[in-house]
């Protein structure tokens, strides 16, 4: 994709790097039994391993490490079979140790790739440079008090994976498209939620920008931005603030920046740190981590189907376009419902009604698909009655509309209201013998050359028959009729 701003002294290139940050999927924390369940009572989960008490040594949960290797897999990496511990020191309220237990010098997940999908079907491979473990801080409270801070620990020690890119993003629209496959990978895997409203996903966004050909100059970083449409945002208002200084002479400092949305800007959090300003060095309390290959190839073993692997198995076995099952595996509860009702039948009928009347019923209704008017099954069971000729495609969308409103079962509606397809010739001739003789001057247009009366006459029969009648036949009976 080519993304490019255009200055007073010619065409500038973005260049991206995005460290992501990913709450580990875990019933307890990383070194701690405490539970990591969100919306808790403030400072209720908390054991004091996480409050930092004295003499108090972290224990590693088994569980966080089996996730952030089985991340490592489906991110395509190369999975570090010792990796250390370190302790990154720094001074903040909400930091009951003053120090965070993270990974520096030898995470457990080395580099990877993720491939990205653009506008046009253009396709991007992005590096992965790492992925590490890490406890997160607690939360500090400003809104409790007047005059006073609160501090709530209860997030202290929970799972963190931080996955850090190469710096090979271009464009505001690919850091999205990276953020959203990110996402969906993490949760096919179930190693997060993805949810970034409650901040288990959240990202720091890395940006600079240069001219085509240069070597990368002075970036600066965004921190913790909670909306992947916040980080276009951010992207888009940061080189253009970048831009602007470099062609005004000045120079960019390496800095830390937040964005504010409300503004449509980036202001100073504060300079940036180097690795030295933080002091890291190894965990004194933790081994090196060291796993076995058998573990890691089980853990391989077991993964689930990820997204690209299954897009391209929908499009063989279901014989639909690569748009299409793009949209289905987006989210794998959709995926799922569609598996549900393709299987055994017509893919490009079920790919229509699921992404089509479905959709669009879930929309009216504010559902979701977990929670769908409409059974897998259920409509399944209507293109069952659509492939074996008792109802068409018309009669279809009248049964889909009860369904989503009542819940009952298509044959039972088909059933009640008589909806049944006509297939009796002999009802079909009648109609378009009464058809005929009712507009015998079309009749007459048609037969001198006005060939695009047909359509008009297949209207006239299928409103004669209420729309029950199987347009194939209907079709047959007036060509066999009209050109007699």
């Amino acid at each position: 994709m080519s993304y490019v701003i255009e200055g007073k002294t010619g065409n500038w290139e973005i260049v991206v790097g995005l460290e992501v940050h990913a709450q580990i999927i875990s019933q307890s924390k990383l070194f701690s039994g405490a539970s990591t369940k969100f919306g808790g009572e403030p400072n209720t989960q908390v054991s004091l391993v996480d409050a930092a008490f004295p003499g108090m040594l972290p224990v590693i949960n088994r569980e966080c490490v089996a996730q952030a290797v089985r991340t490592g897999l489906g991110l395509n990496a190369r999975i570090n079979l010792e990796s250390r511990f370190d302790r990154k020191n720094y001074f903040y309220a909400d930091l009951p140790q003053g120090y965070q237990i993270s990974q520096f010098a030898h995470p457990i997940v080395g580099e990877g790739t993720i491939e990205i999908e653009l506008a046009g079907g253009e396709t991007r491979q992005i590096g992965i440079t790492r992925l590490h473990m890490e406890q997160d801080a607690g939360k500090l409270l400003h809104d409790q008090d007047p005059t006073r801070s609160f501090v709530d620990l209860n997030r202290a020690g929970v799972a963190l994976m931080e996955i850090v890119s190469e710096p090979d993003i271009r464009a505001p629209e690919e850091a999205g498209a990276y953020l959203r496959k990110l996402r969906q990978i993490l949760r096919y895997l179930g190693t997060c939620d993805g949810n970034m409203e409650e901040g288990s996903m959240r990202a720091d966004v890395n940006v600079s920008v240069r001219k085509a050909g240069e070597p990368f100059r002075t970036r600066c970083e965004i921190k913790n931005v909670n909306s992947i449409r916040f980080v276009m945002q951010a992207i888009e208002v940061e080189a253009a603030r970048q831009v602007e200084i470099w062609e005004n002479g000045g120079e960019v400092d390496q800095e830390t920046r937040l964005f504010d949305p409300g503004r449509g800007e980036t202001r100073t959090m504060r300079s940036k740190e180097d690795a030295h300003d933080y002091r890291y060095f190894p965990d004194p309390d933790l081994l090196p981590l060291v796993i076995e290959q058998a573990w890691v190839d089980g853990l391989k073993a077991a993964l689930p189907e990820l997204p690209d692997a299954k897009r391209a198995r929908f499009q063989k076995d279901y014989g639909i376009p690569f748009y299409d099952a793009g949209v289905l595996v987006a989210e794998q509860s959709v995926a799922d419902f569609f598996e549900t009702v393709a299987k055994g039948r017509d893919g490009k009928l079920a790919v229509t009604w699921v992404t089509g009347d479905l959709f669009a019923a879930l929309n009216r209704t504010g559902r979701t698909i977990e929670n769908s008017p409409v059974s897998a099954e259920a409509l399944g069971k209507m293109l069952d009655l659509i492939s074996d000729g008792t109802i068409n495609g018309k009669i279809a969308k009248d049964v889909f509309e009860d369904m989503v409103e009542t819940g009952e079962s298509p044959d039972a509606i088909v059933e009640k209201k008589g909806l049944k397809q006509v297939t009796d010739t002999g009802v079909i001739d009648a109609a378009v013998d009464a058809i005929m003789a009712k507009h015998a001057d079309k009749v007459e247009e048609f037969r001198s050359g006005k060939d695009k009366l047909f359509g008009f006459f297949v209207g006239q029969v299928m409103k004669e028959t209420k729309g029950k009648a199987n347009p194939a036949l209907v079709n047959e009976a007036l060509k066999a009729k009209l050109n007699g």
